[in-house]
């Protein structure tokens, strides 16, 4: 028998605009625990999704209030993914990074007054532990550190289409791609016969750090997709079976896609292009 203390403890974050999640989004976190459980040295423990803000600006976008709750309403018979509305309540658009630092921090120390956002995780504790006043602590700790279990890794959960958006240009920081990928991780959710592996040989970082990003193949194809549901909202047409009956409710209820909510932000360049290319020309 395996010792189950052994395992690296995961949790897996799905960031993205879920407008509206689908059955898709869901499977991902399926698909991604059954790869980690298999490899025999993972335990997932939490699955996490974390709905984009509104100043995100992308078109068709509707209001986070709406696409969190229509997430907590998809999530809630799962007894491990669970619905996080700390980066769609900000009043600016952040960067993946930071809700990335954000959830590994809250790990590392669940009380919500510290500054989470732009902490560097791994020294704050440990300034902590040289403050105590007993002297023998660090000793104790040596003595005991086989049974001291470790910080559960955060890592991103995606599709493929996210780890290809990694190339347009002033999407993404190339300072973030290497921290992403160099001290969390990514499980990359693929179709069989995808290119995403040729993405990575062809890109320096990803190749440098490819033994952290884990390629999950998804056999049982599903080609769901927010922009084809919206699609079929427009146009009177059933989405049943394609998201939970709770959403499709929901949706109905509040009459939440038409032509006008697909138009809204039109014209208007995507958040993270305007800060990026902003940046990069100061």
């Amino acid at each position: 028998m395996e010792d189950p203390d052994k395992k690296t403890e995961v949790v897996l974050l799905a960031c993205g605009s879920f407008n509206p999640i689908t059955n898709m989004h869901l499977r991902l976190f399926e698909l991604a625990k059954d790869y980690f459980h298999e490899t025999g040295k993972y335990k997932v423990i939490k699955g996490i999704i974390s709905p984009v803000g509104d100043a995100y600006k992308k078109k068709g976008l509707i209001s986070a209030n709406h696409r969190v709750t229509m997430a907590k309403l998809a999530t809630k018979n799962s007894d491990w993914v669970e619905v996080d509305d700390w980066e769609s309540s900000q009043s600016e658009w952040l960067e993946t990074l930071k809700v990335l630092r954000y959830h590994h921090q809250k790990l590392l120390s669940p009380d919500p007054s510290n500054s989470l956002q732009n902490a560097t995780p791994l020294i704050k504790p440990g300034r902590k532990r040289k403050q105590g006043p007993n002297r023998h602590d660090p000793v104790k700790k040596k003595n005991q550190s086989p049974h001291i279990k470790s910080v559960p890794q955060v890592k991103l959960l995606c599709g493929s289409d996210i780890l290809e958006s990694f190339g347009i240009p002033n999407l993404w920081k190339l300072e973030d791609i290497t921290e992403i990928v160099a001290n969390h991780g990514l499980v990359c959710i693929t179709r069989a016969g995808n290119s995403v592996q040729k993405f990575i040989y062809e890109s320096d970082i990803l190749w440098r750090h490819k033994n952290n990003i884990h390629l999950v193949e998804e056999w049982i194809t599903n080609d769901i997709s927010s922009t084809k549901i919206r699609r079929a909202l427009r146009r009177g047409q059933s989405i049943r079976y394609l998201v939970p009956d709770v959403v499709q409710e929901y949706i109905e209820k509040n009459n939440l896609y038409s032509p006008e909510s697909e138009d809204r932000n039109a014209g208007v360049v995507l958040a993270p292009l305007q800060k990026n290319a902003s940046d990069s020309k100061n």
